[in-house]
């Protein structure tokens, strides 16, 4: 395999690495998870991960796409070839403030995002612990929320198109489609129009649509970050009388990179928050109390909701930058 990898190196515009050395820096994320990759790709342009595409097609590998890797569940962890695209897909390419979106590639950071947008009075409302590193792509294959979700809620609901490449290598665009335009993509005779045909089929069975009920979790629960969302496909038209338009982004969000290789990511903006801010912190003798006094604090509309537990306070002990800020724990020495 070496000698085919060698081989598509010097066909790419970009880096590949299958040394030990990179293979294994690669080998792990922000989780406990760890398996060695066959090469870590690091793509310069479109092109260049068609290549890739047509490689794993080939030689039977898969392809890992990976921005910051600060997820916590092995998502970007696997035996294929890791697509890096946090060096070169960094660019912000359009904004429309009045219209409130923006278009950018999926290396860009979230924080360094919101600070190009302040001057504009927008921000992008879902943010992970990990924001001044976390990058859009990974926000949208793990369907980001944060603390803030009460008001934000997910990446899902602030994706208003995508564009990416398929499995065959062919370009895509997913947005908002009508009927009309759904269903003349279902006659499509490309990999695009098969996935559309597939999913009208799908979710047009009764019994397909009775399972679905059946097994997937209800909706008031909000925070359902991951998977394959066809329950939320389910509840569009052309599958729901008077239900929104058709979006595959709504299936994308979540997918962790398993569908295809995002290239642009179209966002809906929101205005900044007010400057003032107040924080209050409360204590609790058990989590179940804790959990309660919640639902009483959500009637009051937070913008952030956030439980420290027992275990957390104790990591702070032995951090000289937070044993500062244990002056509200109680009982502390």
């Amino acid at each position: 395999m070496n000698e085919q990898l060698a081989v598509l190196s010097r066909q790419l515009t970009g880096d590949l690495y299958y040394d030990t050395t990179m293979r294994t820096l690669y080998a792990t994320d922000a989780s406990a998870y760890r398996e060695m990759p066959l090469a870590v790709a690091i793509p310069k342009n479109k092109a260049d991960i068609k290549k890739l595409i047509a490689f794993a097609l080939q030689y039977h590998t898969s392809l890992i796409p990976r921005t910051a890797g600060t997820s916590l569940a092995g998502q970007v962890v696997g035996n294929g070839i890791v697509v890096d695209v946090s060096k070169y897909f960094t660019n912000i390419i359009e904004v429309n403030a009045n219209e409130k979106w923006i278009r950018v590639q999926p290396g860009v950071i979230r924080d360094d995002l919101n600070l190009f947008l302040k001057p504009y009075g927008l921000l992008f409302g879902p943010e992970t612990s990990t924001a001044n590193r976390a990058m859009i792509g990974g926000m949208v294959g793990n369907n980001s929320c944060g603390s803030n979700s009460v008001v934000y809620r997910s990446t899902r609901e602030h994706i208003i198109e995508i564009k990416a490449i398929l499995s065959d290598g062919s370009d895509v665009v997913f947005a908002e489609t009508d009927i009309d335009t759904f269903h003349a993509k279902c006659e499509m005779k490309t990999l695009e129009g098969k996935i559309y045909k597939n999913i009208r089929q799908l979710l047009s069975n009764y019994d397909n649509r009775v399972e679905i009920e059946k097994q997937f979790p209800k909706k008031s629960v909000e925070r359902r970050n991951t998977g394959y969302a066809i329950d939320l496909l389910m509840q569009t038209a052309p599958f729901e009388a008077g239900g929104p338009n058709f979006n595959f982004c709504t299936l994308i969000a979540g997918s962790e990179g398993t569908l295809a290789i995002i290239t642009e990511i179209k966002l809906n903006l929101v205005p900044l928050p007010p400057k003032e801010t107040g924080l209050l912190c409360v204590h609790f003798n058990t989590i179940h109390e804790s959990l309660l006094a919640n639902l009483i604090a959500l009637q009051f509309a937070p913008t952030a909701s956030e439980l420290i537990d027992h275990y957390i306070l104790e990591c702070t002990k032995g951090n000289i930058e937070q044993q500062k800020n244990r002056f509200f724990v109680q009982g502390d020495p």
